[in-house]
């Protein structure tokens, strides 16, 4: 009578978790230095441009209070571009700059965004479009630290260093902050600030100042925040 034996040729349990374990090590290994080499070269970046001028305004929309200041600081800097993100109406904002007699070509409104967060969201990729190293944020005292620390989280992940310039309000201010709102949005720009190495989101309602139609607005019919005193 013959025998059948069988030989277990697979590999034991045991060596299969180790082999496994080794392997996740040596990938976790290689993410941490990965990491760590974007850290050093991200702070080194930001060190350097600290001490560089200003090449790019970023003003948040919410207020026109901002976006007359702005016109009033784009008389002495003309050429230093500006975006204005989610802001008044376009031509509340032409209105405001024409008075001023401050340059029109190199203001650029983004009209993508409805939120603090959606600001720097589609605000970055345009920034880095220019190859901007420094911005200057204008913003309002509601916004802050909220709007400060988010800044510098998802600007300085991309190397660009942060000035904040705040606007003084007139009134009761639409917006308000809380613990529970800037912890929120702090979380996903830590989140977001890794991501966004990988993906850029474009906006596709991006006009120049000079190139809002005010016929066209007219026709249509706008109005303007009072404290503008545009008339409108």
């Amino acid at each position: 009578m013959r025998r059948k034996f069988t030989i277990n040729l697979s590999v034991p349990t045991g060596q299969k978790l180790k082999k496994k374990w080794r392997l996740l090590q040596k990938l976790v290994w290689v993410l941490c230095l990965v990491f760590g080499s974007w850290l050093v070269i991200t702070t080194i970046t930001l060190v350097s441009a600290s001490s560089e001028p200003v090449d790019a305004f970023f003003v948040l929309g919410g207020s026109i209070r901002r976006e007359i200041y702005i016109a009033q600081i784009a008389k002495q800097y003309p050429q230093i571009p500006i975006l204005i993100s989610h802001g008044s109406q376009d031509p509340c904002i032409k209105l405001i700059f024409q008075r001023e007699f401050a340059d029109l070509d190199n203001v650029w409104l983004e009209k993508c965004a409805g939120s603090t967060f959606k600001n720097f969201y589609y605000g970055v990729p345009i920034l880095k479009r220019w190859r901007v190293h420094k911005v200057r944020l204008i913003t309002s005292p509601t916004h802050l630290p909220r709007a400060k620390w988010m800044a510098q989280i998802l600007l300085g992940a991309h190397g660009i260093w942060v000035e904040v310039e705040i606007v003084q309000e007139k009134g009761v201010p639409g917006n308000r902050e809380s613990l529970i709102k800037t912890g929120l949005d702090v979380s996903r720009s830590l989140f977001w600030a890794g991501l966004s190495q990988i993906i850029q989101p474009q906006c596709k309602d991006v006009i120049q100042l000079s190139k809002v139609d005010m016929s066209a607005w007219q026709s249509r019919g706008f109005k303007c925040e009072r404290q503008g005193n545009l008339g409108r």
